[in-house]
């Protein structure tokens, strides 16, 4: 079996995007299948990747060209994105043939237009992995006009294109819904959750998190937020309940991450002078344990409306890390659900900022609740969001999306060796 990922990041990258699609890769091709992967030349943050192509653990890497003017300004990204996907469209063209498949994240969005065009004249078959709705979340945040020409036009070419798909994976049944609604066939949607490396990320005991004593919060109770502060999160909820209990010296907001909310969390914190909230930049893959474990109780944020569209991807992290979460969202949602029918954390409604700062002092004043509930998120990962778990799904529908004619290619064996995604 060949597999061709296209993906805007790839390992050594830490976005959540290029974990997910590094692990996945790395671990397919531990299988024996042929994997091939079309990225970026550059890191999340724009900095240059020294090396160009090449091979990684068993994967071919192709790093592509697109425009470096940086993607704080939306006409920057744009032309990023543009000029990624025509790379992308006569890279994809070269790898495609008749035994491959084309797996097409979603970035940049719409990958799945430009992959459907490139295998057009072959006997490739698409595979669409879809983290992200777009246009929808353009859409809801505001960003496209949903009524106007370009919404409407690229909706339409992003439907088609997963009509013309053998398989589109989506990371949530809301998710899949969605898309069913607008005539996208049920039998083609699959939902495969976002998984974390269990051997990787695990918990570590505050008396043995350097980070915490590097950090001077070994005798603090930590709470906060970690990875990307992008448009889709909220923050000003997770601010009120921190202006709110400022006068609690013993509890501490630990904030880790970077992105397009980072710059407004960071003026807030000057505004309103909380001197109880601490920012760290993202942690490199060989500290991600202890950073997580660094949070005595982690929160998630998600806008309502944007639900149906994605899911964050920390979640897994930090179930993995054995730590109780408290979600800003919608309190019925995906991921509310998930934490408690799961017994491992709660959730409270964006703008519920009293309710979330009583839910931190009742946690921060509860050691054998915060134990428990963290041996259930532990629990639960272990059962449901296991890196393996994930990948052998994955590897699954790929060997049975790439038959076309004939005899069925044999589903590849599991990985014996320990799973893939860690520095090759």
């Amino acid at each position: 079996m060949e597999i061709v990922f296209i993906n805007r990041f790839f390992f050594p990258d830490e976005s959540a995007t290029s974990r997910i699609i590094s692990s996945l890769a790395f671990a397919l091709a531990g299988t024996g299948s042929a994997v091939h992967v079309v990225t970026g030349r550059r890191f999340h943050d724009g900095k240059p990747i020294p090396a160009a192509e090449g091979e990684i653990a068993g994967v071919t890497v192709h790093r592509i060209w697109s425009s470096a003017f940086g993607c704080t300004r939306l006409i920057g990204r744009a032309l990023e994105y543009v000029t990624f996907h025509s790379s992308a469209y006569w890279r994809i063209r070269r790898l495609a043939h008749s035994r491959a498949v084309v797996v097409a994240c979603t970035d940049p969005p719409l990958l799945s237009i430009t992959a459907v065009l490139a295998i057009a004249r072959s006997e490739a078959v698409l595979v669409n992995s879809i983290r992200d709705l777009f246009p929808e979340v353009a859409i809801l945040l505001g960003m496209l006009d949903g009524r106007g020409v370009v919404a409407r036009l690229l909706c339409w070419l992003r439907d088609l294109s997963l009509r013309k798909a053998r398989q589109n994976v989506v990371l949530s049944q809301r998710m899949a819904d969605a898309l069913a609604n607008r005539g996208i066939s049920p039998s083609s949607l699959t939902v495969i959750h976002d998984w974390s490396d269990g051997k990787a990320i695990r918990p570590i005991d505050r008396a043995c998190n350097g980070l915490l004593k590097d950090w001077g919060l070994k005798e603090k109770f930590v709470v906060g937020y970690s990875g990307n502060f992008g448009r889709v999160h909220e923050f000003a909820t997770m601010l009120d309940a921190a202006e709110r209990l400022r006068d609690q010296r013993n509890i501490v907001f630990l904030l880790i991450g970077d992105g397009q909310q980072r710059d407004w969390v960071e003026s807030e914190l000057r505004r309103r002078c909380l001197d109880n909230v601490v920012m760290k930049p993202l942690q490199p893959r060989e500290h991600l344990a202890e950073s997580l474990s660094a949070l005595d109780l982690h929160l998630i944020s998600l806008l309502p409306h944007l639900e149906p569209c994605s899911i964050p991807s920390k979640l897994y992290g930090i179930l993995a890390a054995g730590r109780p979460t408290l979600f800003v969202g919608e309190v019925d949602g995906e991921v509310a659900r998930i934490i408690t029918e799961g017994s491992c954390g709660l959730a409270v409604a964006i703008g519920d900022s009293d309710g979330l700062a009583q839910r931190i002092v009742e946690l921060a004043g509860s050691e054998p609740l915060r134990r428990r509930m963290g041996e259930n998120a532990r629990r639960l990962f272990e059962q449901s969001f296991r890196q393996e778990i994930g990948v052998d799904k994955w590897r699954r529908l790929l060997a049975e999306a790439s038959v076309s004619t004939g005899e069925p290619h044999p589903v590849p064996p599991p990985p014996v060796a320990s799973p893939a995604g860690s520095a090759p």
